[in-house]
């Protein structure tokens, strides 16, 4: 089947379906997203420790980068004065930033909320900053990332009280990010649902985000602190509100096993900090689950880090090598570790992909759970 929606230089076509989980494609200007599909993030216009030749090795089909972050060094003015974030950051495939708004939710210490925007201390050095809908559309406008993010409010996800006031919020923030930014021809500008835990509320959000319109829509406010099986849950009730034809990201998640359980819900996109983060503290991904680099076991095995990995780590280098990295607090570790395990995710997306395209997902997700989860 092939099902195509226009939004002038941006279109998604699905290809294939398996269940509810779809492979498709997704163009922009700066090439196509194979989907569904895992993106790197790169907070301030890098994947911490690796080099953007060696993303384009593996290859990573998309990568995020944070408009928070950015705004506050070196600045979107001076991004946008230095040829946008591609150029900058010497990336020439497709980027996307996210909007400020999961910062209203991980920085509600040193923030205030009201219903214009939110006003930021800035963690760096204390300063004030105003975050409104129409300021986080002028500085990703000036990042120039291929998807951008319209700005929400990423509540408790428990929380009935909370997540009824950031759906509210959440939708006149969306119409406003949408009056700000009207035309898709550069940027793609997607819609967020809100809703907690709470299928009314999702419902009630799904509505309104579609009514607005954009060319794809996220399911946000998920993987912040309730349980996995609240979070597949409330999927398994989002998702059948959401547009057939249109991309949809799951904003913030990246074990390997909630990709797969997502993806067989519906999924097309993710994105997630995880792998670098625990690559920093020797944490490596395997299909038998995560592995601590640093264990005396490693000491002296000549073994990959995971037998038939093609990532540069595993074709070049022992475990006792990158347990002695990382034991020594060497730079290299960091490197070679974030790299397997970014290639590690980016590998199970195109087997789930290809499974889907083969009608095998179910086989696939099941051989691949058991182990990972270690199942009996």
């Amino acid at each position: 089947m092939i099902d195509i929606t226009t939004t002038q230089t941006f279109t998604f076509e699905v290809i294939a379906t398996d269940g509810d989980a779809r492979a498709g494609v997704f163009h922009t200007p700066h090439g196509d997203i194979p989907t569904p599909v895992f993106a790197p993030v790169g907070t301030q216009a890098t994947v911490k420790s690796i080099m953007p030749r060696d993303l384009k090795s593996i290859p990573a089909p998309l990568i995020l980068a944070n408009t928070y972050h950015l705004h506050l060094r070196p600045s979107s003015e001076l991004v946008k004065e230095m040829g946008g974030l591609h150029r900058f950051m010497g990336w020439d495939g497709p980027i996307l930033t996210d909007s400020g708004g999961f910062q209203v939710f991980s920085l509600a210490s040193i923030n205030k909320i009201d219903d214009e925007g939110v006003t930021f201390q800035s963690h760096i050095d204390g300063s004030r900053h105003r975050f409104t809908p129409e300021s986080s559309m002028k500085i990703q406008e000036n990042l120039g990332a291929d998807i951008i993010m319209a700005f929400d409010e990423c509540p408790i996800p428990t929380d009935r009280m909370i997540v009824e006031r950031a759906v509210k919020r959440t939708t006149a923030w969306a119409q406003r990010c949408r009056d700000a930014h009207p035309d898709d021809a550069v940027q793609a500008l997607f819609g967020i649902v809100q809703g907690g835990v709470f299928p009314d509320l999702r419902a009630k959000s799904a509505e309104e985000i579609q009514a607005i319109g954009f060319p794809g829509y996220a399911v946000g406010g998920l993987a912040v602190g309730e349980s996995k099986t609240e979070m597949y849950k409330t999927l398994d009730f989002t998702l059948p509100l959401m547009p057939a034809d249109k991309p949809r990201y799951l904003m913030g998640v990246g074990e390997a096993d909630d990709l797969i359980e997502a993806t067989m819900r519906g999924i097309d996109i993710f994105d997630c900090v995880m792998p670098t983060r625990v690559a920093r503290h020797g944490a490596a991904l395997t299909p038998e689950g995560r592995v601590n680099v640093k264990k005396q076991i490693w000491a002296r095995d000549e073994r990959p880090i995971q037998d038939g990995c093609n990532c540069y780590a595993c074709q070049n280098f022992s475990r006792a090598y990158i347990r002695h990295l990382h034991k020594a607090d060497e730079l290299l570790g960091y490197t070679l570790l974030s790299l397997h395990n970014i290639t590690f995710l980016i590998r199970h997306m195109e087997q789930i992909r290809a499974a889907i395209i083969n009608g095998t997902l179910s086989a696939y997700a099941k051989e691949f759970l058991d182990l990972y989860l270690h199942r009996t």
